[in-house]
């Protein structure tokens, strides 16, 4: 039997503005750390706190715009906030005190989660659910193409220029982002009226999806360890005079998900999500653990391509088993939920890890994230590896009986 079309017109549209969105995060985030203690000669907390703080708004945005966004309107949330991001991005010229571009920070985060989340309970819907694993995979992609793009252009500018080109750089991207979102067709929400009247009472339950807390725990415990890489990787790779390597990391983060993606999202579906999930999170542990070690620039680049394939490829898988397990009306509110918890370990781990790094060296700290993260191997086992197995037996037995 055919498979039903994932790559249709909308499709490309929503990834395309998940890109688009995420370049200029990861653009600004790699970079705003360096020219907060260099521009504003701030210590290291406040250097994470500037790059946490677009999260942390993006976070409390998310908690919102997951239980309104069927009432307002998915596009018209998603273009309006794409509107704001655009011009708060170009006031990021008159930024001329750090207070103002702490502000002007966490306004674009607050759009950002209300994009992100918009878009993504716009796929949700797009994607059919027999390719849901793999159509998550290939969405999630748009985003780790700008975990590669962003952080290099940020890296590439800050060597030949300074923080206004990065500033005009990320304005014209945020200017492509809302043209593209304009011309995206957006499915209408199938919602009774008795749901949009339950899903509009002010109840703390109505703020989370309870179905997918906990793979989002899970995904919080891994993302915590990866934000140490965004906010502290140039420091780092200065420190071990390495910054040409590291100008590169990226590139090869991109490189080796995308040649894995293809057969990673297929054997989600069709094998179980515990037969991706471990290795990966061994791989994820892996490129952390030789990344503390690093001393050359192939050991720098080779961290970077097992960390891609391992957090770049389960974060689309943890996104995807929180939607596969929440009722289908609740897609918008799911999404919302795992990207809360993704935004939380994001925004409190620069700062967090940012105080870590003043009593450490950043090969001891990420030699330290590695151990973190194979404790977040138990964690997914926890809250969800166990019950996967479970019923992945129970389906088993099941078809063996039939045929």
């Amino acid at each position: 039997m055919d498979k039903p079309k994932l790559w249709t017109k909308d499709f490309i549209m929503v990834s395309s503005t998940n890109f688009f969105t995420h370049v200029v995060f990861y653009l600004l985030m790699t970079s705003v750390a360096m020219y907060v203690t260099t521009a504003y000669h701030a210590s290291q907390s406040m250097a994470g706190l500037a790059a946490g703080i677009f999260v942390l708004a993006s976070l409390v945005a998310r908690l919102f715009t997951g239980k309104y966004l069927d009432r307002i309107g998915r596009k018209r949330v998603l273009v309006g906030s794409l509107i704001v991001f655009f011009v708060v991005m170009v006031l990021h010229f008159q930024a001329d005190s750090l207070a103002f571009l702490m502000v002007l920070r966490f306004i674009q985060g607050a759009m950002h989660g209300a994009i992100t989340t918009a878009a993504g309970a716009i796929v949700a819907d797009i994607i059919p659910n027999e390719r849901r694993g793999e159509g998550t995979g290939y969405y999630a992609t748009s985003m780790n193409l700008a975990m590669a793009i962003g952080p290099f252009l940020g890296m590439f500018i800050m060597r030949i220029a300074d923080f206004h080109m990065i500033m005009l750089a990320a304005s014209i991207i945020a200017l492509i982002d809302l043209i593209s979102a304009v011309f995206l067709t957006v499915p209408k929400a199938d919602l009774t009226e008795q749901q949009l009247k339950e899903m509009a009472r002010f109840q703390v339950r109505n703020f989370f999806e309870p179905a997918a807390l906990p793979v989002s725990v899970a995904a919080f415990a891994v993302t915590l360890a990866y934000s140490s890489l965004l906010s502290f990787l140039s420091l780092y790779a200065k420190d071990i005079h390495l910054v040409n390597a590291a100008s590169y990391f990226f590139i090869v983060y991109a490189a080796a998900l995308i040649l894995t993606r293809p057969f990673t999202g297929r054997w989600f579906d069709e094998h179980g999500e515990n037969f991706v999930i471990y290795p990966l999170l061994i791989c994820l542990t892996t490129g952390f653990l030789l990344l503390s070690q690093a001393h050359s620039g192939w050991m720098l680049l080779a961290a970077g391509a097992l960390i891609g394939i391992g957090y770049g490829t389960v974060q689309s898988c943890f996104q995807a088993i929180a939607i596969k397990l929440s009722p289908p009306h609740q897609k918008a509110l799911a999404t919302s939920t795992f990207f809360i918890f993704i935004d939380l370990a994001s925004g409190a781990g620069p700062y967090l890890l940012g105080i870590a790094a003043g009593f450490m060296s950043f090969r001891f700290l990420y030699l330290a994230v590695a151990g973190w993260i194979v404790a977040g191997i138990s964690i997914y086992y926890a809250v969800h590896g166990k019950k996967a197995k479970m019923e992945r037996k129970t389906a088993v037995a099941e078809s063996i009986n039939k045929s």
